[in-house]
């Protein structure tokens, strides 16, 4: 930032120069065109004829622009050089290129904090092909990041959060230093998207409810939710393992996903049975949940109601689980 207030200083220092010549030029009588081809040759240095004959006063300007614009070009080629060695003009271009970036992405995912845990959600996102922006104050933090949209700045402003296309964004991922801040995010985005998914981090039991309250989708606690699997691995080594791996590992074909009913859609006020998703699409139906609030259905029957606006968990290979997705939209 520093870098790039220079150079603007010493555009603004060139352009003043050249308006002052070009004026004192003009009260000296010269044409608009001479008197900016004057103060160009003078400020320039390259040792052209005068335009016309200077008298006392013009020379006496000549003489002070000359100073001055030399000075002052001399100062834009060391602000320059000082940018290309130095890599500002470059970060500067690739933070352009950056920004049109983000303006394009649509149901990407924001992450708010690139501390451990907003690194692994990054991680683990972009290697699932999912486009991400990622924001955090601490410049620091991005020095190793490549392929990653980022942004420097305070989340808890609203004009950050627009920056990162929060109204194009699938989902908000909340996990700031302190649950105070992640509260202070949940708030904004909410207010800013009444309709955005928010996954938010707590550090304490006792903040997820407040952050619930706030307006969070979810509410997670890393500490408890990775002791609790430890524990399942040390009790149920086999299954832990198989869910593990179906949730994260990128090289295998299977999947766990939701698939959302649509009112209208081809899976609406239609039995399990009726329906025979297994041989139409090859995905397996492991639970149903009729509605937001109520409880999941595991293992349903196949004369189980699939009513609109019901979500299902399904396992199988990301084929099928789009061509289940795609019954399950209007």
């Amino acid at each position: 930032m520093e870098g790039l207030l220079r150079i603007r200083t010493a555009v603004v220092g060139l352009v003043g120069v050249t308006v002052f010549g070009t004026l004192g030029y003009l009260l000296l009588g010269f044409t608009l065109l001479e008197a900016l081809y004057q103060t160009v040759t003078t400020v320039g240095t390259v040792g052209f004829r005068e335009v016309h004959p200077l008298g006392p006063a013009g020379q006496v300007f000549t003489i002070v622009l000359i100073v001055v614009g030399v000075g002052t070009v001399l100062y834009n080629l060391g602000v320059i050089l000082e940018a290309v060695t130095e890599g500002h003009l470059r970060e500067h271009l690739r933070r352009r290129r950056m920004d049109k970036n983000i303006a394009a992405m649509t149901s990407h995912v924001v992450i708010c904090g690139y501390g451990r845990v907003g690194r692994a959600a990054a991680d683990f996102l972009t290697g699932m092909g999912h486009e991400v922006v990622v924001v955090d104050s601490d410049p620091e933090r991005f020095a190793t990041l490549e392929g990653t949209a980022y942004i420097v700045g305070d989340v808890t402003d609203d004009a950050v959060l627009r920056a990162a296309g929060i109204e194009r964004a699938r989902a908000l991922i909340a996990a700031l230093d302190t649950d105070a801040d992640t509260v202070y995010v949940t708030l904004s985005a909410r207010a800013l998207r009444p309709d955005l998914v928010i996954i938010a981090r707590a550090r304490t039991t006792g903040s997820k409810v407040k952050m619930g309250l706030a307006g969070a989708t979810r509410a997670i606690n890393p500490q408890r939710i990775g002791g609790r699997r430890m524990a399942v691995f040390a009790l149920q080594p086999e299954v832990a393992e198989f869910l593990d791996v179906v949730m994260h590992d990128e090289d295998l074909d299977f999947r766990i996903q939701d698939v959302h009913v649509d009112a209208g859609s081809d899976l609406a006020d239609r039995s399990l049975g009726e329906l025979d998703l297994r041989t139409r699409t090859g995905g397996l139906v492991l639970a149903l949940r009729r509605g937001e609030g109520e409880q999941f259905v595991p293992h349903p029957s196949d004369e189980c109601l699939v009513r609109a606006g019901s979500v299902l968990i399904a396992l199988g290979t990301q084929a099928e689980l789009d061509a289940l997705a795609a019954l399950g939209r209007a």
